[in-house]
């Protein structure tokens, strides 16, 4: 069977740099830094006190009291996203047919907020009997953000959640671009978020040694590529993307942004959390999603790394990039911009998305913030271009973004300038 194209026309993003994407964007190509203290909770005893935490996000802007209180955090921001991106595609939602729109959005974690407090009232009250409010298990669960979303537009397509971890979201784009391109469903609404900068989201990551203790100077603790990085940095937030069928989008006359081309996967079957050291589930899933795209390495012009400031990580993504992209890779321009969002985990792979779009329109690739000279690590071959500290202006044609999770999930997606 011949496979439907599939394209890009509506962005919604809330992320620790903008709660909308004009603001993000702006925001990203001027390398703005998303960290600082945290303030979701004391964190003053916490071996890390700092996050890239989104700014100035009221939900009574957007929901009633009575809403709110059934939603967790993460949810919360799923659905201002989705309200963006659903807005930016401009289609009339009373003029479609529902039954061919679904909704994929994910999370790497879900309402681990609402997990903690639920939890901890039950041990802190404990002879007083179980007391927990009816709304804990489906603010808690991580395929809510997606039946809410499915709820407020009436959208009745295929409806769920993918979770693998930092590559949930990514995930999440390649299963719409299969349906949509197997004629399973005309348009969906499709990206991730998340809310964890909680004691046990950051206590847990602290006892992992996963994440930067850089207390002392928060904006520049996500390093990526740096001899110097010590971990990630949290973020949180929500990126959505409106998928549509190329005919459907046509025919409603949307505003086409791009076309997503290719999408691959594959696991890294090497340990729980830490990548492997040679980059082979890389190699694979970037592989894979050329091949999925009919494209040959040299085609690609731009690569949004994964790139989260790790140690291990850093260093087999390079390894990667430099096995499937041979000479070219010299010819790339890369770039991290968790360097500037944090990391946010379930979300990463939309958000991503969105800035890897904006750059194909826009023919500016973001930096990677935070690096010095001095601090080259000598396993990182400085030769490719990581667009350290300053965006560059470049013609793009074609964009790839890479988002890796603990499991050893890899998944790989590439948009491509559309042409009729």
């Amino acid at each position: 069977m011949e496979l439907k194209r599939v394209v890009v026309t509506g962005l919604g993003a809330v992320t620790p740099v903008g709660t909308t994407v004009p603001i993000f964007w702006n925001n990203i190509v001027n390398g703005v830094s998303g960290a600082a203290p945290i303030t979701h909770f004391d964190a003053s005893q916490f071996k890390t006190q700092f996050a890239c935490e989104v700014k100035d996000f009221d939900p009574t802007q957007y929901f009633e009291k009575k809403e709110i209180r059934k939603m967790d955090l993460y949810t919360q921001y799923g659905l201002v996203a989705a309200k963006e991106a659903v807005e930016n595609c401009g289609v009339d939602v009373e003029k479609v047919d529902k039954n061919e729109i679904g909704v994929i959005f994910s999370s790497g974690i879900g309402g681990i907020a609402t997990y903690e407090q639920e939890v901890s009232n039950y041990y802190l009250n404990k002879d007083a009997g179980p007391k927990f409010n009816p709304f804990f298990i489906p603010k808690m669960i991580s395929d809510i953000a997606a039946g809410q979303i499915s709820i407020q537009y009436g959208f009745h397509g295929p409806n769920f959640a993918t979770t693998s971890a930092c590559a949930s979201s990514t995930n999440s784009l390649i299963d719409a671009f299969n349906y949509i391109r197997l004629g399973k469903a005309k348009m969906f609404v499709v990206g991730g978020a998340e809310a964890a900068i909680t004691p046990a989201g950051i206590g847990g990551f602290n006892a992992m040694m996963a994440i930067s203790t850089r207390n002392d100077d928060p904006k520049t603790a996500s390093r990526p590529f740096s001899k110097s990085r010590d971990g990630f940095v949290m973020g949180e937030g929500a990126g959505c993307l409106i998928l549509e069928e190329l005919d459907f989008a046509l025919a409603r006359g949307a505003n086409i942004l791009c076309e997503l081309v290719g999408g691959g996967l594959s696991a890294d079957a090497y340990h729980l959390t830490a990548s492997h050291p040679d980059g082979l589930g890389a190699i694979l899933a970037m592989s894979n999603a050329l091949k999925d795209a009919e494209l040959s390495p040299t085609d690609i012009d731009y690569i949004n790394v994964h790139g989260t400031s790790t140690g291990v990580g850093d260093i087999s993504e390079v390894k990667a990039i430099k096995e499937v992209f041979g000479e070219h890779a010299y010819k790339l321009n890369i770039s991290s911009t968790k360097s500037m969002t944090g990391h946010l985990l379930g979300a990463a792979g939309a958000v991503e998305a969105i800035i890897s779009i904006l750059s194909l329109i826009n023919g500016i690739v973001p930096p990677t913030i935070n690096f010095t000279e001095g601090d080259e690590d000598p396993e990182i071959d400085y030769r490719l271009n990581f667009t350290f500290n300053q965006a560059q202006k470049r013609e793009l044609n074609a964009v790839l973004s890479n988002n890796f999770g603990f499991g050893g999930h890899n998944a790989t997606i590439i948009f491509k300038k559309y042409t009729k």
